[in-house]
């Protein structure tokens, strides 16, 4: 079985693969001072109510955009699991991909990941939208190169800026309100940030589709990614596993038949 690990800014999330089922699932905060001990005597507990042998687990790989957990998931794999992990964007790596960027790696592992999986599940160019704690825009073309992107502050993050900055302005939850013209703070703020973000999609992915050339598929993953979906008619696909997908065809594609 392999254990695919996805640390985000915010969370880290594991999965455990028999093949092309997802076993279990579950999240941790992202942590840098969390050491890899703190992080398997957890883990192994939730494999052990799930009534899944650690044991079996003889594989892993790893995408991060936060280095200071890097050392610590690595530990993690070798010493629980004795699997020696694959680093998305360590040297040595394939992709199965080109990136076309002036600076290739500056890219987050994760936006490749999702990459590969949205070529892997929908033809044509593409357009993957990632709500999380940022919202990224990434452009795969027809051959499934990273074509680079666009990155907006996550919706989180906007209303936590509004609260930070503005004295009178509380902290709320995201949520879609029933209507955009707010009667108090509140549903204003709410409004503000849900349709305005609406728009920011709708506009990005209008103004990212003239400047490719051709029409693209959207294809939304991420925590807040079905509270939009329902929102925006040019999302065609909702996709919340789609990291998760690319990490295990990733995996595949560098174990060399190895299961």
């Amino acid at each position: 079985m392999l254990l695919a690990i996805d640390s985000g800014n915010t969370n880290i999330v594991f999965a455990v693969f028999d093949g092309e089922e997802v076993k279990g699932e579950w999240r941790a905060s992202t942590g840098a001072m969390r050491t890899a001990d703190e992080l398997g005597v957890w883990l192994t507990q939730l494999l052990a109510l799930a009534e899944i042998d650690r044991k079996q687990i003889n594989a892993a790989i790893i995408a991060t955009v936060v280095p200071a957990v890097l050392f610590n998931l690595k530990q993690l794999c070798r010493r629980y699991f004795g699997a020696d992990p694959l680093v998305v964007g360590e040297e040595g790596v394939d992709l199965g991909l080109q990136v076309f960027l002036d600076r290739p790696e500056e890219v987050g592992a994760d936006r490749l990941v999702n990459a590969v999986a949205a070529h892997q599940s929908y033809s044509g160019p593409l357009i993957v939208i990632d709500f999380g704690t940022a919202t990224t825009f990434d452009v795969i073309d027809q051959e499934g190169n990273y074509c680079g992107g666009a990155i907006a502050p996550g919706i989180n993050l906007s209303l936590e800026a509004l609260h930070m900055a503005a004295a009178k302005l509380p902290r709320v939850a995201i949520g879609r309100p029933k209507q955009v013209i707010g009667k108090a703070t509140v549903p204003a703020m709410r409004s503000g940030v849900y349709w305005g973000y609406v728009g920011l999609i709708e506009g990005l992915v209008a103004r990212i589709e003239e400047e490719f050339g051709a029409a693209m598929t959207v294809v939304a993953t991420g925590g807040l990614a079905p509270l939009f979906a329902e929102a925006v008619p040019r999302i065609r696909h909702l996709d919340t596993d789609l990291t998760l997908r690319g990490l295990l065809a990733i995996w595949r594609r560098n174990a060399k038949g190895q299961q």
